[in-house]
C-alpha cells in the first residue's frame, strides 16, 4: 500500500524578506593584496624547492617534475584565487545584525545579531598597510568563532568598527 504524498508543512513561517547575500563588496584593492599574499606564499615554496634541488643533486627528473607542477599549480593559484575571493567576499552591517560571506574553495556565510557582539577589532598587516586596507574581526557569543571581514578600505574599516562598537554598547545585556 502506497501512502500518497502530502504537502509538507513549512518548518518556519516565511520571513518578510528572503535570505540574501550581504550587499557590500570589499575594496577592489583586496585583489592586489591577496595576489601579493599568494606570491609571498609561493616564494616560500620556491625556497623549499631550491633547497631540495641544492641538497639532493641525485635524480634531477623528479626535481623537474615537481618544479613544473609547482609552476602550473602555483601560477593558477596566484591568478585565480584572489579574483575568486573578491567575487565571493561580501559583508553588511545593519542595526540588527552583521552579515559576512567569505572564502573561495570553502565558502562561509554567517549572520550574527548585534546583541551578541562582544568585541570589534581592526587589524592591518604589512601587506594590507601597503594597499591601505584593513580587516575587521567581530567576536560574538558564538561557538562558531568570530566573523572576519578582510580587504576593507582602512577608512571604511575604521567607520565600521566605530558603528559596531557603538551599537554593541547601546545593546542592553552582556552579549551572551
Amino acid at each position: 500500500m502506497q501512502v500518497p504524498d502530502s504537502p509538507r508543512e513549512p518548518l518556519l513561517e516565511p520571513a518578510n524578506e528572503p535570505l540574501r547575500e550581504p550587499a557590500r563588496l570589499v575594496s577592489r584593492r583586496a585583489v592586489a593584496m591577496w595576489t601579493v599574499d599568494a606570491l609571498l606564499g609561493m616564494a616560500v615554496l620556491l625556497a623549499g624547492q631550491v633547497a631540495w634541488w641544492w641538497f639532493d643533486r641525485g635524480n634531477t627528473f623528479w626535481h623537474w617534475v615537481v618544479a613544473a607542477a609547482w609552476l602550473v599549480l602555483g601560477g593558477a593559484y596566484v591568478i585565480v584565487m584572489p579574483r575568486w575571493r573578491y567575487r565571493v567576499h561580501r559583508w553588511e552591517a545593519t542595526a540588527e545584525a552583521i552579515y559576512t560571506q567569505r572564502g573561495w574553495l570553502n565558502q562561509e556565510r554567517r549572520i550574527a545579531p548585534v546583541s551578541r557582539v562582544q568585541t570589534v577589532d581592526l587589524q592591518r598587516g604589512p601587506v594590507a598597510q601597503l594597499f591601505r586596507l584593513a580587516s575587521v574581526t567581530v567576536t560574538t557569543a558564538s561557538a562558531a568563532g568570530p566573523l572576519r571581514i578582510e580587504g576593507l578600505d582602512v577608512t571604511e574599516a575604521r567607520e565600521l568598527v566605530d558603528v559596531l562598537t557603538a551599537a554593541a554598547v547601546a545593546e542592553p545585556g552582556d552579549a551572551t
